[in-house]
């Protein structure tokens, strides 16, 4: 009989995920990083929220033994470049990206090869071994400015993102070779449905990630990287924002500017789409098993690992103010 318990059984109780994760963070000398994208309740848990490169930066320069990223598999490969010497696990190995997938070792490697007399800068959206095999690592907010550093006269390779590229080729006025990857959840946005959000909220300014396809990055007020975004919003009061990016963002919006009113742009079907599938893997009770067993963790070879930082060592060079 379904429901029905029988006499003398006992059901074990959910443990309290948040308190046994702080347990394990000393137990461990552990640091919790959460990328925007996260599920609200992991967000709240962690010791840094924001993006990727930002994040890991922020955990190397803690005494912390071991990296916990609760993001996807790129960020902490990244963590585990900046911090060779850390323990990094991820609460689900399949947490993977759309960008990154789209873009193998062997097809960048052999596609550089066909253009030895480009200068390769991609996009960290990317796997280790990607990295490895470029010139210069970027960012979505530090992009433009590295461009910006290239002689007129060389040719550029930018890599993985399309839509970002094409960004890029507009605000630089550069022309580059472009590859032809996108993010599943940037490119699923409904033009349709932002002008009907814009019939109903007049007055709703639309803020877009540049992972948006171009005809929707026309339309916005604003354009930024995810922390831009959030860095934006805070400086206006009781304004209403159609956000054209992971919805996740929405929590630390309202958190830091909790006057606004935070519409997202819903994609053109009638599913989550606008929501990273691969982002939504992780989950509280993954992230407490990942840190009691101390596994899955992120490995990368020891040529990898020096090959992936110069690129990141560059672009930092290039990003100083």
């Amino acid at each position: 009989m379904i429901g029905i318990k029988k006499s003398g059984q006992s059901q074990k109780p959910d443990p309290d995920y948040a308190a046994e994760i702080a347990r394990l963070k000393k137990d461990l000398n552990a640091v919790v990083l959460s990328h925007y994208y996260q599920e609200s309740e992991i967000q709240d848990i962690a010791d840094f929220i924001g993006d990727s490169l930002e994040l890991s930066r922020r955990a190397a320069e803690t005494d912390a033994e071991v990296i916990v990223f609760a993001g996807v598999h790129f960020m902490a490969e990244t963590a585990k470049i900046l911090s060779p010497d850390k323990q990094v696990l991820l609460p689900d190995l399949r947490a993977g990206c759309s960008l990154a997938e789209g873009c193998p070792a062997s097809q960048f490697r052999a596609f550089r090869a066909q253009h030895p007399d480009h200068v390769s800068i991609t996009y960290i959206n990317c796997s280790a071994e990607v990295k490895a095999a470029s010139d210069i690592i970027c960012t979505s907010s530090s992009a433009e400015k590295i461009i910006r550093q290239i002689p007129a006269g060389k040719p550029i390779f930018f890599a993985p993102d399309r839509n970002l590229g094409r960004y890029l080729i507009k605000k630089t006025g550069r022309d580059m070779l472009l590859w032809e990857g996108s993010c599943v959840v940037h490119e699923t946005f409904s033009m349709r449905k932002l002008v009907s959000l814009q019939l109903e909220h007049p007055g709703a300014a639309l803020i877009a990630h540049p992972e948006c396809e171009e005809p929707l990055l026309e339309k916005a007020a604003f354009i930024g990287s995810t922390s831009a975004l959030l860095k934006y919003v805070q400086g206006f009061q009781q304004r209403e924002f159609i956000v054209a990016t992971e919805p996740g963002i929405l929590h630390q919006m309202e958190k830091h500017a909790p006057s606004n009113t935070y519409i997202p742009l819903p994609p053109d079907a009638a599913c989550s789409c606008n929501e990273c599938p691969y982002m939504k893997l992780n989950t509280m009770e993954k992230l407490y098993l990942c840190m009691k067993n101390r596994s899955p963790e992120i490995i990368l070879p020891e040529q990898i690992l020096h090959q992936a930082l110069a690129p990141i060592n560059r672009m930092m060079a290039m990003s100083i103010p």
